[in-house]
Parts: structure tokens; C-alpha cells; sequence
């Protein structure tokens, strides 16, 4: 198993620096053990103007298939016909990903003591692959195009050939190996490392080792910077992890968030904090509590959200910005609601609302009522469409004021069902929280808070730029001066009247298929 990595360089910039960045020297021939043979690594050619490192991977097949007896689901699938006669020890697959990580290790994360600042600097690279497998992708030329839909996103120049099954015969047609040159004017070689040890074995799409839960863990760190934005990330998720379907939806779950957290300029934490991490009470210390005490603003807004859903007639309702599901639970107990839908960017929101709503254990005829789904409110989707209504509980105030045209679009302008229902604290409303020091926002997560006038005003202008009437009402305890503590629009589609063209500051996107968006049922 043999694969070679070469650049070009100049008397300032030699190319010998690759030495320095792979770890090892030019003028060695160096061996490591790994755990299924020995690798290899030397190199053909190292001067000023091109340096090539080679790495000879030598299998054991007989070890490797003993290592595999009794694990997992009886060994590795490919030996299950073909114990002692493999391609293993000749094919750049799952097994030369491992060798990377061993014996290039230091490489891969991108540092370079020796020569700080290096690792970062991009620099011409080939890499050239004699033998790779590419399974299930039959007829001809297909193992070319896998190899060319998975490379070729991330900025290489792929040259692929099919290997014939048996050059003696050639009406025999092409085998499922091909041989692979990448080639990239200015790239970073740990990028390309990460991105080897990912895609080889996608494209062979099977492992040589059973698939455990922390190989999603792997498959994010080494994908970290360009497995979210890749065009075919869905694909080389279930191809990675060997089509292990609940380890892809959970790692398919953590790279749409990181998505959509790139796509705000956010960190992932910034976008997965609907949760908190205090401890939720008991189901019984719950029920105690709530004889205890009167109905708290969270439970009134509830309930003058279910009264405008009622007034409208909805019975498909979306809960846009659902959290850990209080208001999907809420709807679930009204027959009138024969179809919810909640969406939230939060990975662990929507983990909280599926135990909360226990889905696992809820009867088929409920669970058919309801779908939890990953999404952005500041993007289109086509999965919001058709519902008689929307809820926006709570949710605004969590933008940034510029993202709040695109959250308008997305829901009022493509989404455009036929009711949309908005609460958001009443900032006049704050003087009256003893607690909350002058001049605070109620919640660390919010970017702005409205008094009544300036809620009014938003309304106004959304109402009438997309086609609705708007009317506004109080929630919660009353205030001769400073109004309720919450404030709630129901918007109204006027079908009589036109809305007018799209906002120019509006942000589309088509929407992600819902495997890709990260349905949870």
C-alpha cells in the first residue's frame, strides 16, 4: 500500500521544508509499527526544487483478519467471503487512513516547532494514490466520478483512471480501483492529511474495523474547516462511518449546526445555547411546584399563544425557535393540532424536546403528529411551507437587529402561512423587575428588547410589506403605566392585498433535504 506527497520549491522557500513538516528527514528511512503491519517512510527525491516523501504501508492480512475475529458484528464485512484473499495490503483504504494518523500525527494538527509559522503557509502539493478502492459505485466510470464529486469541492485538481479488472482482458471492463493524483497549486498539508484520512476511507466505503460511537468524534475533528461546507458531506458521513445510520444522524446533526453557526459568523456554542445546564426539576417536584404557585409568565404566554392558534382555526402549526419543546407539548394535548412541526438550531434543544416529549416511548398515532427538525429561522426552507401557522415565541429578541430581515423573509415572504404568531419581552415592562438592574436586558442571549411602540412599529411594517394585518395583545399581569411584561402580534394573511417585492437585504437558501437537516423523530 503506497502513496507519495511532493511539492516544488525555490532557494528561499525549499522544497526540503516538507521534511520539517511531516517530521521526518529527508535523508532517513524510517519505520514505524502500526497496528495491523509496518510503514514505511523515505524519500525518492529531496532537494531545493521538489521533495517527494513516500509512505509504504506492509499488511499483514492473516494478523489483520485474526485482530477482526469477534468484534463488532463478526469482523470487518470485507472479510466475511474473502478471509485470506483481500486487496488489503495493496489498496489505499481505511487502513492507510490509520497509518497517516500514526505516523503522521503532529503533521495532521498542523504544527511545526521547529519552524513556527510553517504548517501555516500554503505550498504546491501532489499526492498520488496508485490503488484506491471505490465501492458501491457501479458502472463505467462511476468509481472516477465518486473520487472526483469528493475531492475536487475542496479545491484539488483530480486526475483519476479506472484500473482494468484485467488488462489480458479488457472486455472485462473496469475493476473498482482507480489510480488518484491530486494536485493543488497552494494548499496546506495538514488539510490535505485530514482530508485523506477522511475521504479514503468514504470512498472505499468500508472499514477494516468496527465503527464505534467516537469514530463520529474523529470524523468531526479531522473534517473541522471543511466538512460542513463540502457539497457532498451527507454522503461522505454515511460512507465514513460505514452507513451506521444512527452515528451518521448524529454527526450529520453536529456538522448542520457548525453550519449554520459559520454561515452567522458564530461559534457553536453561541448557536447551541437554547438549553440551559441547570438541572431540570422531576416530573413530580414539577407537578408539586405548579400547585403550589400561581401560572408563571412562561405558562401565560403559552396560553395566549394556544388561544390565537384557536382563533385562527390552524391545525398545522410550525414552532419556529422550538427550544426544549414546552410550547410542541402544549399542542400535542389539543386534538385540534394534528400536525407539529418544531425547528430549532440547537442540537441539544432539540435532544431536551425529544426526552421531554418522550418520542421514544409515545404512542405511533402521536408520534405521527409531530417532527423535530434542525433549521436556521435566517434561511428559507422549503420544510416550512404549507402550514396554516407559525409561532415565533420568544424568539426575535435572540437576534442580531441586522439578521432580522433575513428571520422576515424566511417566514413572512417564502414560508407564508396563513397565520404568525410573535411574543417578545416589553421593555418598557423591566422597571417593574426588581431584580433586573437598570439598563440590563432580561436574558444574557438577547440582542435587543422593544417597548410597546417600537414592537407596534416592527409589526406594522412587516404586516404591510408582506400582506398581513397585525393585531397586538398583552400577556401577562397588566400595568396602568408600563404595559404587560410579555407582548404578542397575530399576524393575519390578507389575501385580498398584495405584499410588496422582496426586501434587498433578505437572505435565501434552499433548504438542506431533511436527512441533511437533521430530523429528529
Amino acid at each position: 500500500m503506497f502513496m507519495s506527497i511532493s511539492t516544488t520549491g525555490t532557494a528561499e522557500n525549499p522544497a526540503t521544508d516538507l521534511g520539517f513538516l511531516l517530521h521526518k528527514h529527508p535523508g532517513k528511512v524510517q519505520r514505524f509499527s502500526t497496528a495491523h503491519g509496518e510503514a514505511h517512510v523515505f524519500y525518492p527525491e529531496a532537494d531545493a526544487e521538489a521533495c517527494t516523501a513516500a509512505l509504504l504501508l506492509d499488511v499483514d492480512p492473516v494478523a489483520l483478519v485474526r485482530k477482526g475475529r469477534g468484534k463488532g458484528r463478526a469482523g470487518s464485512p470485507d472479510f466475511a467471503l474473502a478471509q485470506y484473499v483481500n486487496d488489503r495490503p495493496y489498496a489505499a483504504s481505511s487502513l492507510l487512513a490509520v497509518a497517516l494518523r500514526t505516523v503522521f500525527r503532529t503533521a495532521m494538527k498542523g504544527v511545526c516547532e521547529a519552524r513556527p509559522g510553517l504548517a501555516d503557509q500554503p505550498r504546491p502539493l501532489r499526492i498520488t494514490l496508485p490503488a484506491v478502492p471505490v465501492g458501491g459505485a457501479p458502472g463505467e466510470g462511476a468509481a472516477v466520478a465518486m473520487a472526483v464529486r469528493l475531492f475536487e469541492p475542496l479545491g484539488w485538481r483530480v486526475e483519476a483512471s479506472a484500473i482494468p479488472l484485467d488488462t489480458a482482458f479488457p472486455e472485462w471492463g473496469e475493476s473498482r480501483y482507480v489510480r488518484l493524483e491530486l494536485s493543488a497549486e497552494r494548499g496546506r498539508l495538514a488539510d490535505a492529511l485530514q482530508q485523506l484520512y477522511v475521504l479514503l476511507p468514504a470512498l472505499d466505503g468500508a472499514k477494516h474495523y468496527w465503527v464505534a460511537p467516537d469514530e463520529v468524534d474523529k470524523l468531526l475533528a479531522a473534517g473541522e474547516g471543511w466538512l460542513a461546507g463540502h457539497p457532498e458531506r451527507a454522503l461522505i458521513t454515511r460512507r465514513y462511518l460505514s452507513r451506521r445510520w444512527t452515528l451518521t444522524r448524529r454527526a450529520m446533526e453536529r456538522l448542520e449546526l457548525a453550519r449554520l453557526a459559520e454561515a452567522d459568523d458564530r461559534e457553536v456554542e453561541e448557536v447551541d445555547n437554547a438549553v440551559d445546564d441547570t438541572t431540570e426539576p422531576t416530573r413530580d417536584q414539577a407537578q408539586d411546584q405548579e400547585q403550589q404557585r400561581a401560572p408563571s409568565l412562561a405558562e401565560q404566554r403559552r396560553t395566549a399563544i394556544l388561544d390565537a392558534l384557536r382563533e385562527t382555526g390552524a391545525a398545522r402549526v410550525a414552532d419556529l425557535g422550538c427550544g426544549q419543546g414546552e410550547l410542541i407539548a402544549a399542542l400535542l394535548k389539543d386534538a385540534r393540532f394534528t400536525e407539529v412541526l418544531g425547528v430549532d438550531v440547537s442540537v441539544r434543544a432539540l435532544s431536551a424536546a425529544a426526552r421531554r416529549l418522550r418520542l421514544d416511548r409515545m404512542p405511533e398515532r402521536q408520534a405521527s403528529r409531530v417532527r423535530l427538525v434542525q433549521g436556521a429561522l435566517t434561511y428559507t426552507d422549503a420544510r416550512l411551507k404549507g402550514f396554516d401557522a407559525a409561532v415565533l415565541c420568544e424568539v426575535i429578541e435572540h437576534l442580531d437587529l441586522p439578521r432580522l430581515p433575513a428571520l422576515e423573509y424566511a417566514v413572512f415572504g417564502a414560508a407564508r402561512p396563513s397565520a404568525v404568531v410573535v411574543t417578545t419581552p416589553n421593555a418598557g415592562y423591566n422597571v417593574r423587575w426588581e431584580s433586573l438592574p437598570a439598563g440590563r436586558l432580561r436574558h444574557a442571549d438577547h440582542r435587543f428588547e422593544w417597548d410597546r411602540a417600537e414592537f407596534r412599529g416592527w409589526a406594522d411594517r412587516v404586516a404591510a410589506v408582506y400582506g398581513y394585518t397585525v393585531d397586538i395583545r398583552p400577556v401577562g399581569p397588566g400595568d396602568a403605566e408600563v404595559g404587560a411584561p410579555t407582548q404578542l402580534a397575530l399576524f393575519r394573511l390578507d389575501h385580498d392585498g398584495a405584499a410588496d417585492a422582496v426586501p434587498a437585504n433578505a437572505v435565501t437558501m434552499d433548504s438542506t433535504t431533511p436527512d441533511e437537516g437533521g430530523e429528529t423523530r
